[in-house]
């Protein structure tokens, strides 16, 4: 999703905006200057998830993500923001190719994804992607982050083994943190993060009721997810599991928002 896109293919997909009738056009790349589109929301993938501009937006999105997974997350944020709705579609256009993409809920994203603290979300993200394509020494890992409202979780939760992040302000924002969080993610138990990124503990286990959310989620999912989905609803937390199969699920409000496996790409 990097590099500069060549104003040929600006032009031409300006072009294909106009005579499709699309409300939105999102630019995955790098370009000059942003390309100003009567009556229509730009949407550029970069560092912010939003921008004061009414027709001028902009979503952070992990570099690591395949196009379509990319292309799901923006219809999600599209949706979100009532700039597309269910059936419409929009334009894109990266340094490789222009496309037509028409919004649909329920693919990987539904509603909801982006209603919680973007930044620290997309570095844990990004981290859990990391683990999910290269283990931890090769060997696959398994874990849980929990992120916000943290004195509601920790009412569900508690240690099993000494919390290592006590008295130390480890931030996943920082990038310095990453190879900690990694550490750290091959032991059992859930890392609680706050809305600001700190990790507060990590080797937390949930306790929730798994019946309350069984029958809202896909079948076969195992005890990691369901404790996922139920501190999300039990609180106003966020939850990202990846489980030892690679796959990456995000829940909020008990339901699951997001589904991705990096390894598919390999």
């Amino acid at each position: 999703m990097d590099g500069s896109i060549h104003p040929y293919f600006i032009t031409a997909s300006k072009v294909l905006v106009e005579k499709s009738g699309a409300k939105a056009y999102v630019v995955l790349g790098e370009v000059g200057s942003v390309p100003k589109m009567e009556g229509v929301t730009v949407v550029m993938v970069g560092p912010k998830f939003d921008v004061s501009k009414p027709r001028i937006k902009s979503v952070s999105i992990p570099e690591e993500l395949d196009l379509n997974s990319a292309l799901n997350l923006i219809s999600a944020f599209l949706l979100e923001h009532g700039i597309v709705e269910e059936g419409e579609h929009f334009v894109y256009v990266t340094p490789d190719v222009i496309g037509i993409k028409t919004v649909k809920k329920n693919l990987l994203v539904s509603k909801g994804f982006f209603k919680h603290p973007q930044t620290v979300l997309q570095r844990i993200l990004e981290v859990a992607i990391e683990l999910s394509v290269e283990g931890r020494e090769g060997i696959p890992v398994g874990t849980l982050f929990v992120i916000g409202d943290v004195k509601n979780v920790l009412k569900h939760a508690h240690p099993l083994i000494p919390n290592p992040f006590k008295g130390h302000k480890v931030n996943v924002l920082d990038r310095s943190s990453k190879e900690i969080i990694k550490e750290f993610a091959q032991l059992d138990g859930a890392f609680i993060v706050s809305g600001s990124g700190r990790i507060v503990a990590c080797g937390m286990y949930i306790k929730v009721d798994p019946q309350e959310v069984k029958e809202e989620l896909p079948p076969g999912l195992g005890s990691r997810h369901l404790a996922a989905a139920g501190i999300t609803k039990a609180t106003k937390a966020v939850a990202l599991s990846l489980s030892e199969s690679g796959t990456i699920r995000i829940f909020k409000g008990g339901s699951m928002l997001l589904e991705y496996n990096p390894r598919m790409r390999y």
